[in-house]
């Protein structure tokens, strides 16, 4: 099943991630990494993979940069990562098991945060659709985020895959404010009969950051990570609150414009 599977990388300065992520996939006969013209040392790192063949292209969102790398790939199956996902031994284990031929077309997979290294307890992360069949598949941008949407079966791995982002907290801080600004505008133009109970009680502003502490540190149980655990409440929280102040610019402004 593994020579069937051909690995696909988004990048951008992603050099504090990519090398920890390409090591756990040397056993790809060819990887695929669409990078939006990265600065940093990130083409240097892909180079000294004989296996990676990277692309360029300027990044205009996730889901087309995606669909972009799926039509460079020739393998029956598409192994869907992001430049800070680490592979278990359990996960390759896993999936080298799985028929090629199988009538599953799809699988999802959970995940482990991981802060600087270690794993939490629990995470915010929902499983996601990770490997596929190539021909049946097709992204579609999600507010901030993006999707595969895979047509057939699809069925749950036991294994688990390890989210490990090391780039520093102001990346990640840049990050998160654009992605909010997007989010905001979808909660604003989205039919509130469309949106789910979470996306609701984000709306409200002043609920989902208190709903996101407590639900990190006990549903979660990030209280039994020590600091670890605090660190990634307190990163979530204040994304929340980021949200809730783009929601609110983006109210005023608009009725500034009626």
């Amino acid at each position: 099943m593994l020579k069937e599977i051909t690995p696909l990388l988004i990048t951008y300065n992603e050099a504090p991630n990519i090398n920890r992520s390409l090591q756990r996939l040397t056993w790809a006969e060819r990887i695929v990494v669409i990078d939006s013209y990265s600065n940093d040392e990130t083409l240097e790192i892909l180079k000294s993979y004989p296996q990676v063949e990277f692309f360029q292209r300027k990044f205009d969102s996730f889901a087309n940069q995606c669909n972009y790398g799926l039509s460079e790939i020739e393998s029956s199956w598409v192994l869907s990562l992001d430049a800070d996902y680490i592979l278990t031994n359990e996960f390759i284990t896993e999936i080298k098991a799985l028929a090629e031929n199988s009538e599953v077309d799809g699988y999802t997979v959970r995940f482990k945060y991981c802060v600087f290294g270690e794993p939490l307890q629990g995470t915010l992360l929902p499983p996601r659709q990770v490997l596929f069949k190539r021909d049946k598949a097709v992204y579609k941008d999600d507010g901030h985020a993006h999707q595969v949407i895979v047509k057939g079966t699809s069925k749950q791995l036991s294994s688990y895959i390890y989210h490990d982002d090391r780039k520093p907290l102001s990346r990640w801080l840049q990050a998160q404010d654009r992605y909010m600004v997007i989010e905001a505008q979808k909660l604003t133009e989205t039919p509130a009969s469309e949106l789910n109970l979470g996306d609701r009680i984000r709306k409200q502003k002043i609920l989902a950051p208190l709903i996101v502490l407590f639900y990190c540190l006990f549903l979660k149980r990030g209280i039994l990570d020590g600091w670890h655990g605090w660190y990634y409440a307190f990163q979530r929280v204040l994304a929340e609150i980021l949200l809730s102040i783009r929601l609110i610019e983006l109210e005023k402004r608009q009725k500034q414009n009626l």
